[in-house]
């Protein structure tokens, strides 16, 4: 007899006098939050990641967003950005298929993003106008990400369902939580392994 075997046939044997619950179990009702406390918490776990995250009015975003760069950075901006975020950009480059070289070579990315995850600090991306393919976000070295306040919601249940157009319809998704990290076996935590070292989160509210 395997571990595997002898293993379930114990938690057969231990049920074998219980009879089977003929009624679903019901989970505890969660308290949703107030959109000020969706939002307060959005900012604290995006911060937790160790992303820089900032709140601004919509009248001050393409002025605060062309502020996070030096005069001579190349700012990658995918087919679908807020053409006023595009024309505050010093130097945009527009993504017309570039190679990895190219993404490589480049300072930054700019990107919308299609939901915000308040509970965990999540932005997600399906890649539709604004976010770009998915190597945009991947291989530069920083990304600066706009999230606007009616696309965070409380927790994960949620987000699925609000992506769920974009999963029937084949787009792929990007989970993304804090910049790219990894630790090794001491715990040295190393960030820039695989994705951007450097997100930074603007939540227009």
């Amino acid at each position: 007899m395997s571990a595997r075997e002898e293993i379930l046939g114990r938690v057969r044997a231990a049920l074998a006098d219980v009879a089977p619950a003929t009624e679903p179990v019901v989970g505890p009702l969660a308290v949703e939050p107030t959109d000020a406390e969706r939002l307060d918490l959005f900012v604290e776990r995006v911060a937790d990641y160790r992303a820089v995250v900032e709140r601004v009015a919509e009248a001050d975003l393409a002025a605060h967003v062309a502020s996070l760069f030096a005069p001579g950075d190349r700012v990658v901006v995918p087919p679908g950005l807020p053409e006023d975020l595009v024309a505050a950009l010093a130097h945009p480059v527009a993504d017309n298929a570039l190679g990895a070289a190219d993404l490589d070579a480049a300072d930054a990315v700019v990107t919308t993003a299609a939901v915000g995850i308040a509970e965990t600090g999540t932005i997600v991306l399906d890649h539709g106008p604004g976010q770009g393919r998915r190597a945009l976000t991947l291989v530069p070295d920083r990304h600066v990400c706009v999230v606007r306040a009616e696309q965070v919601v409380a927790d994960v249940p949620q987000a699925v369902t609000r992506l769920a157009a974009a999963v029937r319809s084949g787009q792929p998704l990007t989970w993304i939580s804090g910049p790219s990290a990894t630790s090794d076996i001491e715990l040295d935590r190393v960030e820039g392994v695989h994705g951007p070292r450097a997100l930074h989160v603007v939540l227009v509210d």
